[in-house]
């Protein structure tokens, strides 16, 4: 040391102009200040050493929870009942009775068409009815005048039989004159139409005058007390959705919320009621209906909205978003072993709920798996837990409100 220190002494002699005493000065405080610095580089290793092995991190433990799944799907909004309205005899239209957008009634009068050809008709089938009754009436008469010469001997058998069956092909042209009637009516009943039940009257693309032919669409009625969502379901939706029916027999009319496009949800709760009997090869989904009640008409036919269906899991297995992490497309969690060492482990998520994963496979009930921190960690690395309940997590998410 007293070499070091003559040294450093000699040389500061020799190129500066520095007394004894100054010299002596400088080299104890650069030697004091070397040995702190050591001193502190020392410990600031030890330190670093010491937190790796003794790093304090958040650890829950898996368990099993009562919760709800949420599904949407997109859908489509139709009347209970939709009916096109069209014209079943040609002609001109005459009136219009209601206007686009109104509200009939059953039975209430919408077009009338021009009936002079159809009631013209009917009066032609009625004179051809009543020439076929005074035929009738005729061959009547005639019949029973044979039937007593006959019965005289005046003439033969064979007069009567032709008379007979004379008789029956007339009052077989009456039955066809009948029919000719009521037909004719009916036609003539077409020059009317009529709402075939209660409900909103859609677009009428006519004005009186225009010429209208059998077939034409003159507009369409839909009943809008109460609407039908359909949405199409996957496979495994499905499965779930039944499983959930069996394990919450309470819920075998599920109900559903209809999100609008406008991002509102309708105020109205459907129902489940039925669904396809197949699923379609090209999609490999199945059709499910649910039932709304449309308050104020607000729905209309043709509409669309998103159908946001709840499923209850009474025993779902939850893990923390936040404890995940993913290498080539695959979901891992370090899970903690019996003395504190952490280990990555695959698992599968089934879907992703709030903030956390309901877990389909590779994580059981009661691993231990590190919260968060998990960027400071290696495969094989101790660390200090510190316990927090899979409850006390919840409670700063939204999972569960």
């Amino acid at each position: 040391m007293n070499s070091i220190f003559n040294f450093f002494a000699l040389f500061l002699k020799k190129h500066t102009k520095l007394s004894d005493k100054m010299i002596k000065s400088i080299i104890i405080t650069g030697f004091i200040g070397f040995i702190i610095t050591i001193q502190f580089s020392c410990q600031e290793g030890n330190s670093q050493k010491d937190g790796q092995a003794n790093l304090v991190l958040p650890v829950t433990t898996l368990s099993t929870h009562k919760t709800e799944l949420h599904r949407f799907y997109v859908g489509t909004v139709d009347a209970v009942q939709n009916v096109e309205i069209r014209a079943r005899v040609q002609g001109y239209l005459e009136k219009i009775f209601v206007d686009e957008g109104k509200e009939v009634q059953k039975g209430q009068l919408l077009f009338a068409i021009s009936d002079q050809e159809y009631d013209a008709e009917v009066d032609r089938s009625k004179a051809a009815l009543k020439t076929a009754l005074a035929e009738s009436k005729r061959s009547e008469l005639e019949l029973d005048r044979i039937r007593i010469l006959v019965e005289k001997g005046v003439v033969s058998k064979t007069e009567l039989q032709v008379a007979q069956a004379n008789f029956e092909a007339i009052n077989a042209g009456i039955a066809r004159a009948e029919s000719a009637l009521n037909h004719a009516k009916t036609r003539l009943s077409y020059t009317l139409i009529r709402a075939p039940f209660s409900g909103i009257i859609n677009r009428i693309p006519f004005k009186v005058g225009s010429l209208i032919s059998e077939g034409t669409l003159m507009t369409s009625v839909s009943d809008l007390q109460y609407v039908y969502a359909y949405f199409n379901v996957s496979e495994s939706d499905y499965l779930e959705y039944i499983k959930n029916q069996i394990e919450n027999p309470e819920d075998v009319n599920k109900s559903v919320k209809l999100l609008l496009a406008d991002g509102s949800y309708y105020p109205e709760i459907g129902t489940i009621e039925t669904m396809d009997g197949e699923f379609k090869e090209t999609t490999g989904s199945i059709a499910f209906r649910a039932k709304f009640k449309n308050r104020n008409n607000m729905l209309k036919h043709g509409s669309s909205g998103t159908i946001k269906l709840t499923n209850h899991l009474n025993n779902a297995l939850i893990v923390p978003q936040k404890s995940t992490f993913e290498i080539q497309d695959k979901s891992y969690v370090f899970v903690l072993d019996n003395n504190n060492h952490v280990y990555a482990r695959s698992f599968v998520p089934k879907t992703r709920y709030s903030d956390f994963y309901i877990v389909q496979s590779g994580l059981n009930k009661g691993d231990k798996v590190v919260y968060e921190g998990i960027q400071k960690l290696k495969e094989g690395m101790q660390i200090n837990p510190q316990f927090m309940t899979i409850d006390s997590l919840k409670s700063v998410s939204s999972i569960g409100k």
